[in-house]
């Protein structure tokens, strides 16, 4: 097929792989109270299973952008969802704590091969595109990461309907199903990309040649200094999302917040979170990465105590702007990060990048489970919304560099 090797197809395709991925990982989340409830669990024990579902997730981010270059980007894509989906068929039948907690470490091990290697196939495209006058790597970036926002919307109302009617075990089936299913078709109908091709230093296009980037290591990183320090506010910004996911239906919950209402808040905050990824990769464009990474983090600190004091009726007004905040950032950092790496070793350095931020957000509920069980719930959040503040500072100390990307 060959029109699927047009950029635009494979961006479509990354972009599909995207929504299903990022919807088994979002559907684990309005259910939790609800296997709590079941099997007994305390918030360490629930965060304890995010922890390693997540966790597990980051561990072969690096290993899968080097496979990526030798054994193809469209197979890891397929293996890695289709993984997951069979992980959480056999979660669906775990009966006590200790082997829903293995089950969900094992079925955490394909879960995010999807992002350095999707994010590689689509960076190595546009910028052959936008040299030849076309859309930028941010625009299909920025696109990538709303389609995952897309499956994060879906997941909450679709598991939602299934817990209803078939209870946890039965949302878990269906979101497994949906996975493995969907892996399947994507081997079978999505031709691998364009491979990566490095033009000789003579035949570079103009745009290409002008913005040439300083000599890189085995990792293909020019700039390790700033490449850290985007590393650092996105494990400080995942760690935030993450344990404020786990959480918040604990919080609703407490309000009165029933199943059906539940994945409506779900719905709703993951949905502004996608217009968040979208638009602000743009608002990034148009006034600063710093300001923005700035105020969306001072944002995300005021809308978790928002969420924590105000009664179920008002709790929306708090939802909206968290959702926007709490994943907008992500955009602005992903797209930076792909003018840090040489094309050819791009899918081990977004690797490297997803993995420190996926173990953080993975290592939060863990820690913020803990910290619930001995001081109590508010106090946790209190403490989480103390912690994401933190960020503001710390991107203006660095600005001077996210500034000249």
């Amino acid at each position: 097929m060959p029109g699927w090797a047009t950029p635009g197809r494979q961006l479509a395709a990354c972009a599909a792989m995207h929504v299903v991925n990022d919807a088994l990982f979002a559907g684990l989340y309005p259910l939790l109270p609800l296997v709590a409830a079941d099997l007994r669990l305390s918030y360490a024990q629930v965060g304890a299973i995010k922890t390693v579902y997540s966790g597990t997730s980051a561990i072969f981010q690096v290993p899968a952008g080097m496979a990526a270059e030798r054994a193809g980007e469209q197979l890891l894509l397929a293996l890695g969802t289709g993984w997951v989906g069979l992980g959480l068929l056999a979660m669906a039948l775990a009966g006590g704590f200790v082997p829903l907690l293995a089950l969900a470490c094992a079925a955490g091990l394909g879960g995010n091969i999807q992002h350095p290697v999707a994010s590689a196939i689509v960076s190595r495209l546009y910028e052959r595109r936008h040299a030849a006058g076309g859309r930028s790597i941010g625009w299909a970036i920025g696109t990538l990461n709303f389609a995952g926002d897309v499956g994060k919307v879906l997941a909450p109302l679709v598991v939602g309907a299934a817990a209803i009617a078939a209870g946890w075990r039965g949302a878990l089936v269906a979101l497994g199903a949906l996975g493995a299913v969907f892996a399947l078709v994507y081997l079978v109908l999505v031709p691998p990309p364009e491979p990566v091709a490095l033009p000789h230093q003579d035949q570079e296009p103009p745009r290409a040649a002008a913005r040439r980037a300083p000599p890189a290591g085995t990792w293909g990183i020019h700039r390790p200094g700033l490449f850290a320090v985007l590393s650092l506010i996105g494990i400080l910004d995942s760690a935030a999302r993450g344990a404020a996911l786990v959480f918040i239906p604990f919080v609703l919950q407490g309000k009165g917040a029933d199943p059906a209402s539940m994945s409506f808040y779900f719905a709703v905050l993951f949905g502004t979170g996608a217009a968040g990824k979208f638009l602000c990769g743009p608002l990034g464009d148009r006034f600063g990465n710093v300001g923005v990474i700035a105020i969306t983090e001072l944002i995300t600190a005021g809308a978790l105590l928002g969420v924590l004091g105000a009664p179920l009726g008002w709790t929306l007004a708090a939802l909206l702007p968290l959702g926007f905040v709490l994943n907008g950032t992500s955009s602005v950092l992903y797209a930076s990060v792909a003018t840090l790496v040489e094309t050819g070793k791009r899918a081990r350095g977004y690797g490297l990048y997803y993995t420190t931020s996926q173990l953080a957000s993975a290592a939060a509920p863990l820690v913020y489970g803990a910290l619930a069980d001995r001081a109590g719930l508010p106090a946790a959040l209190i403490t989480l919304a103390a912690a994401t503040a933190t960020i503001a500072p710390l991107t203006l100390i660095a600005g001077r560099g996210l500034h000249q990307q």
